[in-house]
């Protein structure tokens, strides 16, 4: 699956942006289909990052919800001023 399939957009909530800050995760709407693998394999293409582990979820309204922790060398917060969601 193609990286910009996968990716649908980045999600910017408080309850977000409190994670961003405090334990260094982005959440992204992504494809239904998209696995854990091709979620990490895309936010690490796209935005040149090291992606520790990735939680998804479906929302009621049936979108997928991935919640993206970063390895520690990297900042959640400079990813996010970078897309422009910050």
């Amino acid at each position: 699956m193609d990286p910009h399939e996968v990716i649908i957009y980045p999600l910017m909530t408080e309850a977000t942006s409190r994670l961003l800050e405090k334990e260094n995760k982005l959440v992204f709407i992504t494809h239904i289909k998209a696995t854990k693998k091709d979620i990490k394999r895309a936010v690490e293409e796209l935005y040149g990052v090291k992606v520790r582990k990735v939680n998804t979820m479906i929302t009621s309204r049936g979108k997928k919800k991935a919640f993206v922790k970063l390895e520690p060398e990297y900042s959640a917060t400079d990813v996010a001023i970078r897309l422009g969601i910050l």
